[in-house]
């Protein structure tokens, strides 16, 4: 079943399709061949910049949910016998505080249909009804349409350049963010369900996983991902300076 076939999900693709084509066309006088490229670094900024209040909101609940951890590490002792008891008082301290355990998740929810529909357009040949002219565009010889999985018949130099730089860049970033916001343990292992070896040792990886998915998708979709991970790491430097969790 093709999503898109639907109305509401066509109109999205064919506006977005729009959108780029409109921006590249603009760009064209400056960025010449690049003008797609540059036009999805552009929007990616833009979505990002938008969502720079949801990030502020992420790091003050983080802040929050650190310094009410003694709180939540008695209350899990308190309620040990009773599971039912305890997620109720944890998530009405969590209410108090007006934080949420899953507070910082909306800047990820709200992406990730806009790099599936980048990812939509770059794969269709048609797009409302009219040729897309967008799989035309290239980024230093190579196609915004081609992922580096999917050349694997028609290898090329440029195709491993280009695909290369922004999956080092992106493994970099990975590595970077790893280091530095490493998920904090608490003293008790009983702080948290997080607080396990073999989960913080996940956790810790988590970050290359758009390097791995860099690989599936479209030039245009990996270009998106590698702007908006730079993106974040800098801005998560920020506020962590801004609301530290120590």
């Amino acid at each position: 079943m093709d999503l898109f076939a639907f109305p509401p999900f066509a109109f999205l693709l064919d506006t977005t399709y729009r959108t780029l084509m409109g921006l590249s066309a603009l760009l064209s006088p400056v960025a010449g061949a690049a003008s797609a490229a540059l036009a999805i670094v552009i929007i990616t900024l833009f979505v990002r910049a938008a969502l720079i209040p949801a990030g502020i909101a992420q790091a003050r609940s983080e802040q929050v949910r650190m310094q009410i951890t003694p709180r939540l590490r008695e209350i899990q002792k308190r309620f040990r016998k009773n599971p039912e008891r305890m997620q109720r008082e944890m998530m009405q301290l969590y209410r108090d505080e007006n934080t949420s355990p899953l507070a910082g998740i909306l800047p990820a929810l709200i992406q990730a249909p806009i790099v599936g529909l980048i990812y939509a357009v770059f794969l269709r040949s048609i797009v409302g009804n009219h040729p897309n002219d967008l799989l035309t565009e290239h980024l230093f010889g190579v196609s915004l349409g081609t992922s580096l999985v999917g050349s694997a018949g028609a290898f090329s130099v440029e195709t491993a350049v280009v695909f290369g730089t922004l999956m080092v860049l992106m493994a970099a970033v990975a590595e970077v963010t790893r280091r530095i916001f490493r998920p904090a343990v608490p003293a008790e292992p009983d702080a948290s369900p997080l607080a396990s070896g073999g989960v913080q040792r996940a956790l810790g990886f988590l970050p290359y996983l758009s390097v791995v998915f860099a690989a599936f998708v479209p030039l245009a979709a990996a270009l998106y991902l590698a702007v908006t991970v730079t993106w974040t790491l800098g801005q998560r430097w920020v506020l962590r300076r801004r609301y530290p969790l120590e």
